[in-house]
């Protein structure tokens, strides 16, 4: 049986594909390593580059076969609405270096997802989008058509391997959505928010509180699109 390693930076996302068996030290920066139900293999990496790497080189320590970059994501088309989910053809740093994702496992993830999906090219930067003007920018730059901070190193990895590797992220801000500062200052590697944090960010900028409510909506569209895309399963071909 062909074992899927996924990475999934925040600990929401990796709470949609279903309850983990007890994890195991990773053989690779002390990484924890979960089994699912499925008998796939699942690292929460916390957010960026670095952060997947680590969990990639983990997964594929611990006999994964292929690499699936699974979560949350930023859109930059225009078009793109919250709960869209994005079955890339390739990821690209913005800088030239472009990996492409593995044609039959995408085609087995859009057959089973069934609902809003989009193809094309997934950017992956090391710091996040977080204004609208950004967004515009990055997207007639690049031509991708969403963001994330994960899915070249991950792909980086499978490529090294000989891994297939695939990418099933679901977006969450629209390319018109501003993240609030008070938000990212207040969230950590896992997405866990400082509630405290949170609440004195918006004491002092008050004019954000539209925007996080905004965000709030689309995070639970978003999380659901993901659950329902777990459930249909995401494992190798």
């Amino acid at each position: 049986m062909s074992v899927t390693g996924i990475v999934a930076a925040l600990t929401a996302e990796a709470g949609t594909l279903g309850p983990p068996q007890p994890g195991h030290p990773g053989a690779a920066a002390n990484m924890t390593i979960h089994t699912l139900p499925d008998g796939n293999l699942l690292a929460i990496s916390g957010m960026g580059p670095e952060a997947a790497l680590r969990a990639s080189h983990a997964l594929v320590a611990a006999g994964a076969h292929g690499l699936l970059s699974f979560g949350l994501a930023g859109a930059l088309d225009p078009g793109l609405l919250a709960g869209t989910v994005l079955l890339s053809e390739t990821v690209t740093d913005g800088a030239g270096t472009v990996y492409p994702t593995d044609a039959a496992w995408r085609a087995r993830l859009a057959a089973r997802a069934g609902r809003d999906l989009r193809g094309g090219s997934l950017l992956s930067l090391a710091r996040p989008l977080t204004l609208p003007a950004a967004k515009s920018q990055a997207w007639v730059r690049t031509g991708a058509v969403a963001v994330d901070m994960e899915s070249v190193a991950i792909a980086a990895v499978a490529s090294a391997g000989g891994l297939k590797f695939a990418v099933a992220r679901v977006v969450i801000d629209t390319a018109a959505d501003a993240v609030p500062g008070s938000v990212t200052r207040a969230t950590d590697e896992r997405g866990e928010v400082a509630y405290l944090r949170l609440a004195a960010g918006l004491i002092r900028r008050p004019v954000e509180l539209f925007a996080l409510l905004t965000l709030a909506r689309r995070y639970r569209v978003a999380l659901r699109s993901l659950r329902d895309l777990a459930r249909r399963g995401v494992g190798l071909p």
